[in-house]
Formats: structure tokens, C-alpha cells, sequence
């Protein structure tokens, strides 16, 4: 990956949108939710988004905690919230998994997300991107399961350790005990339903919101990455 001006454009095949930040006021970047609604409302309480301010989400809405359909009612109508498709999205979409509380609606609306949301000098996906190819040779699995290319999963190395843009990756997936805030790489999944935190982070003002999750689900230390560790 190079630096210089940075642009999807049709040679990749994975599908993505393009947003104008210009046209907006405040925008935030949210980690994986995991069906946690308590930790979502109370979050976008503390932001506080004004009718011209966004939220984009970075994937994984679904799974794991208890109310996957209530996040989605609630993400789906709302215009100032967006997500990118997760890997738990794409479970549900491939029939791997299943939520029973799910409608057609709600399916409809998975399979509508896109695998990237970008902006200039910005891509946010779920997973993240391989540092020695160019995004138009990656495909849809790759951005939603990035987490080491050259390694084991949370074995490492993890590409954000090598990673350098543009553009500036916002990713989720890879559960951290804190945000990484990097020069070309935002992480954002601090492990909401596992007990930690829903964290935000601030695009205007380069700062992270966070609130306490709940603890739904155990997860081993071993799969969540201490930053000064990684």
C-alpha cells in the first residue's frame, strides 16, 4: 500500500460506499456492538448526534449479545447511523448462522451493508487490509476477517503493526483492551459484550467515547490483544 491521494474505485470487487465528510458535521467511528443495545443507546446518548452528524459503525452489530434485532432496528432507521458488514453479518447471510428473531427485513437489510465505507484519506471495514497488497486485490473475505496475514490469528503479527496508508483504516474484529489510535490505523473493538467497553471514536477532534459493556460472553485473555503486548 502507498501514500499519496486515495480513492476506491471500480477495480475493486468487494462492494463499497462513499460518503462526503464535507456535508457533515461531527462524525464518530463505532466498534463491534454484538447486539449489546444498553451499551449502544447509552453511547450514542454521550455523543449526542445532531440531525447533520454521523456514525458509522464498523461491523459485527449482530451475534453474541441479546438483542442483535433491537441494534438493527435501531441502526437500520435511523440517517445518521451507517455500518459496514461484519463477519457475523456474513454468517448470517451465508446460513452459517442463525437468529431466530431475525425477519426478512432485517435480512434484507444485512445484505445491503456494504464490505467498506470510505471518505477521503479514510476507509473504515470490519477487519482490515493486507499492508503488501493494494485493495484491489482484496476480496470481500479478506476485509472481514483481516486480523494477521502472515500469521496465526491472535498469534500475530497483526497487520496494523506494519500497516502504512493511505488510507487511515478504521477496523473492529480483533478485540484490543483498549483503542489503538495510529497514524493510518483506528481499532475500535474493546470488547463490549465480553465486558469491557462500546467505544467511539471522535473524526473532528481525533478522541475516543467510551461506555462500560456488559458481560455476556467469557473470552480468553489469549483473544484479547493488550496493546503493549502486540
Amino acid at each position: 500500500m502507498t501514500t499519496g491521494n486515495f480513492a476506491l474505485d471500480d477495480a475493486v470487487s468487494f462492494d463499497h460506499r462513499h460518503i462526503d465528510l464535507e456535508k457533515r458535521d461531527d462524525v464518530y467511528v463505532i466498534g463491534d456492538v454484538h447486539g449489546c443495545l444498553d451499551a449502544l443507546e447509552e453511547l450514542l446518548e454521550t455523543l449526542d448526534l445532531a440531525d447533520n452528524d454521523l456514525a458509522v459503525f464498523v461491523g459485527d452489530l449482530v451475534r453474541k449479545g441479546p438483542e442483535s434485532k433491537a441494534v438493527l432496528d435501531r441502526v437500520r432507521r435511523s440517517p445518521r447511523l451507517l455500518s459496514v458488514r461484519g463477519n457475523n453479518e456474513q454468517k448470517l447471510i451465508d446460513g452459517e448462522k442463525s437468529l431466530s428473531s431475525l425477519d426478512l427485513a432485517d435480512q434484507q437489510y444485512l445484505e445491503s451493508l456494504p464490505t467498506a465505507i470510505s471518505w477521503d484519506g479514510g476507509l473504515v471495514v470490519h477487519g482490515g487490509i493486507d499492508p503488501n497488497r493494494p485493495l484491489s486485490e482484496h476480496a470481500t473475505e479478506d476485509l472481514l476477517t483481516m486480523r494477521a496475514p502472515d500469521g496465526d490469528g491472535y498469534d500475530g503479527p497483526f497487520w496494523f503493526e506494519t500497516y502504512e496508508g493511505q488510507p487511515r483504516v478504521f477496523f473492529g474484529h480483533t478485540v484490543l483492551d483498549e483503542p489503538i489510535n495510529q497514524e493510518w490505523a483506528v481499532g475500535l473493538d474493546t470488547g463490549c459484550v465480553y465486558g469491557g467497553e462500546l467505544t467511539a471514536y471522535d473524526v473532528r477532534r481525533d478522541r475516543f467515547h467510551s461506555v462500560s459493556g456488559p458481560d455476556h460472553v467469557e473470552r480468553s485473555a489469549a483473544k484479547i490483544v493488550a496493546l503493549g503486548d502486540s
